[in-house]
């Protein structure tokens, strides 16, 4: 029903900064929330960022004050500003979208975030 596809990653330098980007497409959907996740090699996938509707956010204490999320309801997109970019921060970066009323998530292919010393 909804499709999420992912833009913007890439490598880049410690203390650089990176923007992602999701779009989510389909048929008759109105998303609840929208997010970020990770996952690095080895390690759980762990939540990043979301963000509701009215604009609500959520930060894991390892990127607050550096990444910033956003969206645009009208586009049925989701942004994330990574910035001061560590070597901690390399991961596939997921894109995720909860729908109202919806029995799951949907989970966009990842995007790979390196981010050098």
């Amino acid at each position: 029903q909804v499709q999420l596809v992912e833009s913007g990653g890439g490598l880049v330098q410690a203390g650089g900064s990176l923007g992602l980007s999701c779009a989510a497409s389909g048929s008759r959907f109105t998303i609840s929330a929208m997010g970020w996740y990770r996952q690095a090699p080895g390690k759980q996938r762990e939540l990043v960022a979301t963000i509701t509707r009215s604009g609500s956010t959520n930060y894991a204490d390892s990127v607050k004050g550096r990444f910033t999320i956003s969206r645009d309801n009208a586009k049925n997109t989701v942004y994330l500003q990574m910035n001061s970019l560590k070597p901690e921060d390399t991961a596939v970066y997921y894109c995720n979208a909860r729908l109202l009323f919806a029995q799951f998530d949907y989970w966009g292919q990842g995007t790979q975030v390196t981010v050098s010393s």
